[in-house]
């Protein structure tokens, strides 16, 4: 598509937003801007300086002509914008598929799926790093948007990066023609019912990551998950498969003999790996998958995975003090994340657990909790959780005061776990502020 005076609506500014229209500008788009909240004095003017009309969320701002929408991912599909800009018939992508469109041609490794995301893209970078140098890029839904990488390396002009890109279900659900070299589902778990409309849709949007695939490109499979199976027989994979198992031996990719075995090849020592928990284990099987089939050596595989110590808020340890750790796993915000968590310590863990309210079920969580000593509840979905969980929780107000009480009934040998099962909308801007609160307090202990 050719952008040169093109009227396009941006809903939605923040990173992307900003990313975004900043490639509108310079592919000479009419630019207009939709955001709900009071746009900053410092961007204002940025915007200003590029021509852009700034609209508030009313909805006769939907009601005008554009010949392009380009949605933030926080703006949920089923809002009632989205809606109406749909009945106008007028064509609406994400940052991801503008990046896509106005680059050359690059390598991009597209990493979804309900949890472990960013853990494996971020390996996967590593990876790509230790091969490629500054050839290696990393971005979307992990911090920094495709757009932005588009301006910082030239990738209108440039081509031959090799890009490891998170991407969720909410940038996946506009893509029209976006096509990734190598792909994964890293599993499907419910997540995000309150923008989807329904968990259907939530998991059909993950198989947008392969539906332009063609048949050199590799989606990583992971056969241990019944869910992931029954969406790709309902949508099929057109591009070559390479399965992996934790849990079986005849799988392209699986463990055996103490070794991470990639078609028939030991790959890496388990011994390496210095992260805990079976998830992770899955993470790496699949980053190390991505690197073989671009080529990348076993010695830098073995060499980057040894010195991989995990990413921030992801069942990070915090600090041990008077025999009890402290872990942050903000990240953690659904439930099958926290199970994760859960699942990677024996016995002796105080739960902290709260936040925004998206009504997902407690039932399968439930059945994980016999490592837990205590459940405190917190935020505006804290008693609601903490009581679907067990009889006598503990609830609180906010994560201070869960500390607090954590701090009470824990002795040598416990685990402080905050791994919240759901957002952080109702105290905090997101996660990442959540966790660095979190570790802030544990350290001034």
């Amino acid at each position: 598509m050719k952008y040169q005076n093109k009227k396009v609506l941006v809903i939605g500014l923040a990173r992307s937003g900003m990313a975004a229209i900043k490639v509108l500008h310079k592919l000479g788009a009419i630019i207009f801007l939709s955001e709900r909240k009071e746009v900053p004095e410092n961007e204002k003017k940025i915007l200003e300086d590029m021509g852009v009309t700034i609209y508030d969320q009313d909805m006769s701002v939907f009601e005008k002509d554009y010949d392009l929408v380009i949605k933030n991912p926080g703006v949920p599909p089923i809002s009632p914008i989205v809606k109406r800009l749909e009945e106008r018939n007028i064509p609406i992508i994400t940052e991801i598929e503008l990046a896509f469109n106005v680059s050359k041609s690059q390598h991009y490794i597209a990493i979804t799926g309900t949890n472990g995301k960013t853990t494996t893209t971020t390996i996967v970078y590593e990876l790509l790093k230790s091969a490629f140098k500054e050839k290696a890029l990393v971005g979307g839904n992990i911090g920094t948007p495709l757009c932005e990488l588009v301006l910082d390396h030239d990738l209108m002009n440039e081509e031959g990066y090799y890009i490891s890109l998170e991407i969720s279900n909410h940038q996946l659900v506009d893509i029209d023609t976006f096509r990734p070299q190598i792909a994964t589902i890293i599993n499907l778990t419910p997540d995000h019912l309150e923008t989807m409309g329904s968990l259907d849709a939530y998991y059909k949007s993950k198989t947008e990551v392969y539906r332009n695939m063609k048949e050199d490109d590799i989606f990583i499979l992971n056969e241990d998950d019944e869910v992931l199976k029954e969406y790709i027989e309902r949508y099929p994979i057109h591009c070559q498969i390479q399965g992996f198992s934790l849990d079986r031996k005849d799988s392209y990719g699986h463990i055996e003999d103490g070794y991470m075995v990639i078609n028939d090849e030991k790959v890496l020592p388990l011994e390496c790996i210095r992260l805990v928990g079976k998830h992770n284990r899955q993470n790496i099987i699949i980053a190390i998958m991505a690197a073989k089939a671009l080529g990348i050596s076993n010695e830098d595989i073995v060499s980057t995975i040894s010195d991989f110590k995990g990413v921030e808020h992801r069942i990070e340890f915090v600090r041990e003090l008077n025999g009890v750790k402290y872990y942050n796993d903000s990240k953690g915000t659904n439930t099958d994340a926290t199970i994760t968590a859960l699942d990677s310590f024996e016995k002796g863990v105080i739960l902290l657990v709260g936040g925004y309210e998206k009504g997902l079920d407690m039932s399968e969580m439930r059945k994980h909790l016999s490592c837990v000593k205590k459940i405190i509840g917190y935020g505006a979905a804290g008693h609601r959780i903490a009581h679907d969980l067990i009889e006598d929780p503990i609830v609180v107000s906010d994560l201070k005061q869960a500390l607090d009480e954590a701090n009470k009934i824990a002795e040598s040998g416990d685990i402080v776990l905050l791994s919240p099962t759901t957002s952080s909308f109702d105290q905090y801007s997101g996660y990442e502020e959540r966790g660095r609160h979190f570790k802030q307090l544990v350290n001034s202990l």
